[in-house]
């Protein structure tokens, strides 16, 4: 029975902790990015800046599927 539990635990737990990690370097990314670009990102994607939206956006998937390729070959 222990031979079953114990990596569907461990998956739970891959799983968790990767959406974690995938959070906190979205997070991440977004802030090093404002201190990157010379103007407030926050204030651009208030007043509706398509541009910045759909940068924001990339940043954010492209971190995702990055992090989705190691976290997936890690289970293997």
């Amino acid at each position: 029975m222990s031979d079953v539990i114990d990596p569907v635990i461990l998956n739970f737990l891959y799983a968790f902790m990767g959406g974690m990690l995938t959070l906190l370097f979205m997070w991440l990314g977004c802030k090093i990015f404002g201190h990157i670009v010379d103007f407030d990102v926050q204030a651009e994607l208030a007043r509706g800046n398509q541009a910045v939206g759909l940068m924001v956006m990339g940043i954010f998937v492209g971190i995702g599927v990055a992090m989705g390729l190691v976290i997936g070959m890690g289970l293997n």
